[in-house]
C-alpha cells in the first residue's frame, strides 16, 4: 500500500487545497493530510477545528485520513509509513521554499520521496491567508473555499 502524507497549516483549507488532495487520493491507496500546529504561528482555527473541517470536506474521500502533528514532517511521514510527501505548488516562489524543504527532507530521509503537485489554474492565486483577510472584511468566499465550511469562517469574524 502506498501512503503519502500531504502536510499544511490549512487555516482554512481552500479550493486549491482540496484540488491537490483528491487528485492525490487518486494516485495513493492513502493520503494522510497532516494539519501542521506551529507555535510560532497564532492560528484562526485551532488544529483540532482545522481537523474537523478537512474530515467534513474530504468525507468523500475513503483513502484520505486527517491527523495532527507537530516536529519534523519526516517523523510524521514515518509514522504514518508514507513514502511520500506531497507538496502542492501555486507559484515560482512555491516552488524555491518548497525545493529547499524537499532537499533537506531528503538529507533526514532518503527513503521518503517528495511530490510536488501544480494546483489547478483557477486556484493559483487562493491562499489561506488571502482567504483570512477577505472574510475580515466580510467579502465573498464563495468559490474560494469548501461552501460546508464558510459558515464556520464567518463566525470567526463577527463583530
Amino acid at each position: 500500500m502506498k501512503t503519502a502524507v500531504y502536510p499544511g497549516s490549512f487555516d482554512p483549507v481552500t479550493n486549491g487545497h482540496l484540488d491537490i488532495i483528491e487528485r492525490a487520493s487518486k494516485i495513493y491507496d492513502k493520503v494522510v493530510v497532516g494539519v501542521l500546529t506551529n507555535g510560532a504561528k497564532t492560528p484562526l482555527f485551532a488544529a483540532e477545528e482545522r481537523v474537523e473541517l478537512l474530515k467534513a470536506v474530504t468525507s468523500d474521500f475513503p483513502n484520505v485520513h486527517i491527523d495532527s502533528f507537530s516536529g519534523l514532517l519526516v517523523d510524521f511521514a514515518r509514522e504514518q509509513k508514507a513514502c511520500v510527501i506531497i507538496k502542492g505548488l501555486r507559484t515560482v516562489n512555491d516552488f524555491e521554499y518548497e525545493l529547499q524543504m524537499a532537499l533537506l527532507n531528503k538529507a533526514l530521509d532518503p527513503n521518503i520521496e517528495t511530490m510536488f503537485m501544480m494546483t489547478n489554474t483557477k486556484y493559483s492565486y487562493i491562499s489561506s491567508s488571502m482567504v483570512k483577510e477577505l472574510a475580515a472584511f466580510k467579502g465573498n468566499l464563495d468559490g474560494f473555499v469548501p461552501e460546508k465550511i464558510i459558515g464556520k469562517i464567518k463566525e470567526k469574524y463577527k463583530d
